[in-house]
């Protein structure tokens, strides 16, 4: 299954969702969202574990700024539900949902890999929520979610400084669970062993994932 944001595959029997756009660095636009909301709510009915990736460079630049400073005050809230509810679809999807983030992860796309529920990264990712330097907080959980993951002083300093942070920095602050070469590969490596262990685990959300 393919899409214009996205391509879905198998990998060794595990389902994994790559994020696509022709610039390459995925940004979350409003077709963006409602795309990967719609396949979302598809995949919920099968039960089974995802695996949420993007590219070598970009796991996702966040969301489109110049699309977003175009809205005028309705629609930017109705933008700010619709990443909502994204994020919740993911938050609550009935299996195990593995972020396997390689380069950028900013802003939205930060939101997103929050609202999964393992995250594995790449010795080259990189974490940010840059928008208070443009002026702008995130509308999308990530203002919840951050804080309950690292902290709120670690969290405030994320929001409040943009800083980047590196992959080794983001797994001392407990923003990441792991890091490996090949992060995709880990993940399935990981849903694997949970359905060894159990065969049921992995179709569990909150069931002790690796």
């Amino acid at each position: 299954m393919s899409g214009p944001f996205f391509q879905l595959d198998l990998k060794d029997g595990v389902r994994v969702l790559r994020l696509e756009s022709s610039d390459r660095t995925n940004l979350l636009s409003r077709a963006g969202v409602m795309a990967l909301q719609a396949v979302f709510h598809d995949l919920q009915s099968e039960g089974q574990p995802l695996v949420l990736t993007g590219n070598e460079k970009f796991f996702s630049a966040g969301a489109d700024l110049g699309e977003v400073t175009a809205l005028n005050a309705s629609r930017a809230y109705e933008f700010s539900k619709m990443g909502q509810e994204l994020m919740r679809t993911l938050d609550e999807f009935p299996a195990p949902v593995y972020a396997a983030i390689s380069g950028y992860c900013m802003g939205g796309g930060l939101d997103l890999v929050l609202a999964c529920h393992r995250r594995i990264a790449a010795p080259n990712a990189v974490f940010g929520h840059r928008g208070a330097a443009l002026g702008l907080i995130t509308g999308w959980g990530g203002t919840q979610r951050l804080p309950r993951l690292v902290g709120k002083g670690v969290a405030l300093q994320m929001f409040v400084a943009s800083e980047k942070v590196s992959a080794k920095a983001a797994l001392a602050m407990g923003l990441v669970d792991a890091i490996a070469d090949d992060p995709v590969a880990e993940a399935v490596r990981a849903i694997h062993a949970l359905a060894m262990d159990e065969p049921s685990v992995a179709c569990r959300r909150d069931s002790g994932i690796p």
